[in-house]
């Protein structure tokens, strides 16, 4: 485009040279000619962009690796003069979201409409937009750009599988010593009545004490006396590895795409395999109804509270889709820190890479104050680090804390299923 508006500018140079020397009419009538199409050019261009209107809009702000994301945008050309061409170019960070589109010729009040459904690869936190729409004159002279700087900003959770079965030890029940909670959820446990506040169930409402009471009255519940599940996600930088390219063996997620199914690969990463553990897990004690909290040391500790239901499994994945193995805090401190916030016959899961046989003996000082612990560890050998963890393993194991090992490629269902439990227990592949 600017190389034909060097050629025009000539032109209309040389013509108005020659007409000064010559004064040959010929010459003055392209001199007239090229100003008009410059300044018609001109006037085009100015109007190319006014009275467009652009628009976006997604289902969802809430994705998942290896699902699809969809997102709507239209152009609407709200002026009568027609519209050559539009190019809207999109600037979002998402991984493969490619939303830019060139509209060739919109007509006066119409609208062109287009879906993009791009297929999430990574978790985090990514934005979409801001949008420039660029359109110019059909001499191809000048074009002009304006920014839509808007933007919407989407959350994208970890892979979860689903896991059919994650049997935790037994141990005592809580007995008496059971934490008396209130909760808002239905329970079996009534605990009492009080009055109506606004936002309360009318499903809660205790007829017979409101009829005497002459004012609305509810029902409160309590949690069930089981003992609380911890996940406890370690992040140390340097226990992670990872592997250049992912291998024809990795783990996958099947997709459904309109007409078509892809494969997603989950990245040949520790970090990656332990927050898809870790988000699998969260999963399958949630729709048990578990009441379930997390812990995470990456950038910083991050603790999402005990709670059960959907809203808290929204809440844990929020949290693991933000997460980054940068702590610098070793698993066997870590396992320290938090040893005088848990309460006795808590089970806590720890996931972690580390190969040391300090947060080995940590792990055995929890178990001495009360706590159920199992561990899912990540083979970062398997990974292309430096430290197998086998021994870690079959130490856990002599002290009695049931302990899952994951290897890259592995199945995360077979892995993590009881039959996996009584083969790394008794001397199965995994624990080889």
């Amino acid at each position: 485009m600017g190389v034909r508006r060097l050629i025009v500018f000539g032109l209309l140079l040389a013509c108005l040279a020659g007409a000064l020397i010559t004064g040959r009419e010929l010459f003055y009538n392209l001199v007239y000619l090229w100003l008009t199409v410059i300044v018609i050019a001109g006037l085009w261009t100015w109007t190319a962009i006014n009275r467009i209107r652009i628009g976006r809009h997604t289902r969802a702000l809430r994705a998942q690796v290896g699902r699809p994301l969809e997102e709507r945008l239209s152009v609407r050309n709200t002026s009568p003069v027609p519209k050559l061409w539009l190019e809207v170019r999109d600037f979002s960070n998402l991984p493969g979201h490619e939303a830019s589109l060139v509209v060739d010729s919109l007509a006066p009040h119409r609208e062109r409409i287009w879906v993009v459904r791009t297929l999430c690869r990574e978790r985090g936190r990514f934005r979409l937009g801001p949008l420039a729409l660029t359109s110019g004159d059909p001499f191809g002279l000048f074009q002009v750009t304006r920014q839509v700087p808007q933007t919407t900003n989407i959350v994208v959770y970890p892979m979860t599988v689903d896991l059919p079965d994650f049997t935790l030890p037994l141990g005592p029940m809580p007995g008496g010593d059971a934490l008396r909670r209130r909760t808002h959820y239905v329970t079996a446990n009534a605990a009492g009545v009080r009055d109506y506040a606004p936002g309360d169930s009318f499903n809660r409402i205790h007829w017979a004490s409101t009829a005497r009471r002459d004012r609305l009255i509810v029902k409160e519940f309590e949690l069930d006396p089981l003992s609380d599940i911890w996940l406890f996600l370690d992040g140390d930088r340097q226990v992670q590895a990872s592997l250049p390219e992912p291998g024809p063996e990795e783990q996958f997620r099947d997709v459904l795409w309109p007409g078509r199914a892809e494969k997603v690969a989950l990245t040949a990463a520790t970090e990656e395999y332990a927050v898809t553990v870790t988000a699998s897990l969260a999963q399958l004690f949630i729709r048990r109804g578990r009441t379930l909290g997390l812990i995470t040391y990456g950038r910083q500790r991050d603790v999402v509270p005990p709670d059960r239901g959907e809203r808290q499994l929204t809440k844990i994945l929020e949290t693991l889709a933000m997460f980054r193995a940068q702590s610098r805090v070793p698993l066997a401190d870590a396992l320290a820190l938090e040893s005088q916030q848990l309460p006795r016959w808590t089970t806590l899961i720890i996931v972690t890479a580390a190969a040391d046989m300090q947060w080995v003996l940590a792990a055995q000082g929890l178990k001495r104050h009360g706590l159920r612990v199992v561990a899912v560890v990540v083979d970062a050998a398997s990974f292309g680090g430096y430290n197998r963890n086998a021994g870690v393993v079959e130490a856990l194991w002599a002290a009695g804390i049931p302990a899952f090992r994951v290897q890259s490629g592995d199945d995360l269902v077979s892995v993590l299923s009881f039959g996996s439990w009584t083969s790394q227990r008794f001397g199965g592949d995994n624990a080889a």
